[in-house]
């Protein structure tokens, strides 16, 4: 890691639970000129999977203060230890607790504890916040930031950082992730609204046109993110290549079937966030006597193309 100049800069470290490294290489592909940024105004003084000065054993014996710990991947009382210190997850967590000032779960598996609490019959792994107030109540004096999604958009991360740097604080929803960040919906910004309001569905995956929403399971309607606004890679997102948003975002992620909307008389069973089902039914029921030909004949041309 290349080091900044700059004496006295803010101390993160970044610990790894029970993950799939997804959060790391999200953070990796960061723009260039972001991560520039961040090298040039916080020292990572430890990152499992890069190149540190320090080792974890040193930070746990040092009385040196963390400014950001980071925190990707659930967390488990159990014998899941690190090979690096011998010491099991949980204990190293508390130990790190202590000396941070913020703590931030990198990712849904840190925020709530994400496949490994859902589908294992384990009620031993959680998220960061969870596994703390069942453990250590004290240790709740601490805010706990999640950032969710299956991966974190990297932006997330450094703006996350950037506004604790420069604000001391952070306005939170009431699932503890930063409003600025998740205070929207992915629906919002995609290119395929239109097709959403007048009900023009796509059939496949893939295609430019149509709307994802009313067969394909996507869940840009109620899923919390600014995917379709700060795009991945600052070019794109998934709607916009034809991909369905999963939801990964939200509490219940990952669920089952989650490329098929559910329904009931034609109509999806579960109603964009912020409208009730009935106003909805009765929404989609006008839209749908509505034929809109600029649309449709956009939509079936890619689907000839496609069959081509």
């Amino acid at each position: 890691m290349k080091k900044s100049n700059e004496p006295n800069l803010p101390r993160v470290v970044w610990l790894q639970g029970i993950t799939c490294n997804g959060n790391t290489h999200s953070f990796l592909s960061s723009s260039s000129s972001r991560f520039e940024q961040f090298n040039n105004n916080f020292n990572l003084i430890y990152h499992p999977s890069l190149s540190t000065n320090i080792s974890l054993d040193e930070i746990l014996q040092s009385n040196d203060r963390i400014d950001y710990l980071l925190v990707e991947g659930a967390i488990t009382n159990n014998e899941f230890y690190f090979s690096i210190s011998n010491k099991k997850i949980s204990d190293i967590l508390n130990q790190l607790i202590s000396k941070s000032k913020f703590i931030i779960a990198v990712g849904s598996c840190a925020s709530y504890g994400g496949i490994h609490s859902r589908f294992e019959e384990n009620d031993d792994i959680a998220g960061v916040k969870d596994y703390i107030s069942s453990q250590n109540e004290s240790l709740l004096s601490h805010e706990i930031i999640n950032l969710t999604g299956c991966p974190v958009h990297p932006e997330w991360i450094l703006q996350t950082l950037f506004t604790l740097k420069f604000n001391a604080s952070i306005i939170l929803d009431d699932k503890s992730r930063p409003i600025e960040i998740y205070g929207g919906l992915a629906h919002h910004g995609c290119t395929r609204n239109e097709y959403f309001e007048w009900k023009v569905e796509a059939k496949s995956f893939g295609l430019k046109e149509g709307c994802l929403f009313y067969n394909e399971g996507c869940r840009g309607p109620m899923t919390h993110s600014n995917c379709n606004k700060i795009l991945w890679n600052d070019v794109s997102s998934k709607t916009r290549v034809g991909m369905p948003c999963i939801g990964c975002t939200e509490y219940d992620f990952p669920r089952l079937n989650m490329f098929e909307t559910k329904k009931h008389i034609g109509i999806p069973l579960e109603p964009p966030l912020g409208i009730s089902k009935r106003a909805y039914l009765s929404i989609s029921g006008v839209a749908k006597t509505f034929t809109i030909p600029r649309l449709n004949q956009r939509l079936n041309q890619f689907h000839e193309s496609k069959d081509k």
